[in-house]
């Protein structure tokens, strides 16, 4: 099947515009009994700033999620598990090999720094390239977006998949620091004022900001369908079913029950059939 994502030149002859192409794409799959049979899905979502990139990358969001839609036979792309090139096995990996190199970075104003900094930046274009090329070949996207994880790259494959015309599925779920409460609550009962000065200063300084409500960016909400916005994955109802092992994603979930949880929505969405 032709990629979608790159018609023929407009105004050539049987060549069609990238809306027909992805109208094409769109009613081709909903032919089908199964709408996620054979849809390919990008799972885009924070990835340098997580709490432990090993946690994420072993037991993840996308770890589960990967799991969960393969049953309706999707094809999913995973950042942490890039597609393999032939000979050049770190090519675009993010791993503990890029950590390392990372830290090589310098701000140092000399002919040396500047190598340095060009260095990494040839270096990490294939990471970029994999992701965006991923984002390209895929239907739609399912974005993770808690609002106190910075990501770029979210950001711009987000982005790059409404420019084509994707749906994105967003998952903006409740923010709160319930360690940081506690803190909060002894602190304040041992009267140390010391303690709750530097406290005061961490909060600014992090900034250690709450969302409780979920709300996603205002710019996100311009950017995306009214309708694929969720507060939580709903991972709760599936967690016997595939084994999974409880972790801080079930706490959070269980302290504020998502009220659109993605997963009901996608096994619906799995047996819609075709008008």
């Amino acid at each position: 099947m032709a990629n979608v994502c790159e018609p023929s030149p407009s105004g050539a002859e049987g060549g069609t515009s990238l809306e027909q192409a992805l109208a094409d794409r769109s009613e081709e799959l909903g032919r089908k009994a199964n709408i996620l049979d054979k849809a390919r899905v990008y799972l885009s979502g924070p990835m340098d700033f997580v709490a432990s990139r090993e946690h994420e990358k072993n037991s993840g969001w996308r770890t589960r999620l990967c799991q969960f839609l393969q049953q309706f036979g999707t094809t999913v792309f995973d950042p942490w598990n890039k597609p393999k090139v032939v000979g050049m096995p770190h090519y675009g990996k993010e791993d503990e090999f890029t950590l390392k190199e990372r830290k090589k970075w310098t701000y140092e104003d000399s002919t040396d720094g500047a190598k340095a900094r060009a260095r990494l930046c040839d270096q990490f274009w294939p990471t970029m390239h994999i992701d965006l090329r991923m984002v390209d070949t895929s239907d739609f996207l399912v974005a993770y977006c808690p609002t106190n994880v910075y990501s770029v790259g979210t950001v711009h494959e987000v982005v790059m998949a409404r420019t084509q015309c994707k749906p994105v599925l967003m998952v903006s779920p409740p923010v709160t620091f319930p360690a940081l409460d506690e803190l909060e609550r002894h602190i304040s009962a041992s009267g140390d004022e010391r303690s709750q000065e530097l406290l005061n200063e961490l909060k600014f300084e992090a900034p250690l900001r709450t969302n409780p409500s979920g709300i996603p960016s205002m710019w996100y909400m311009a950017l995306l369908d009214a309708q694929y916005f969720f507060d939580g994955f709903g991972f709760a109802p599936y967690m016997e079913r595939f084994g999974w092992t409880h972790c801080a994603l079930d706490a959070r979930e269980e302290r504020f029950p998502p009220k659109r949880p993605l997963l009901p929505y996608l096994e619906a969405l799995s047996f819609q059939q075709a008008r």
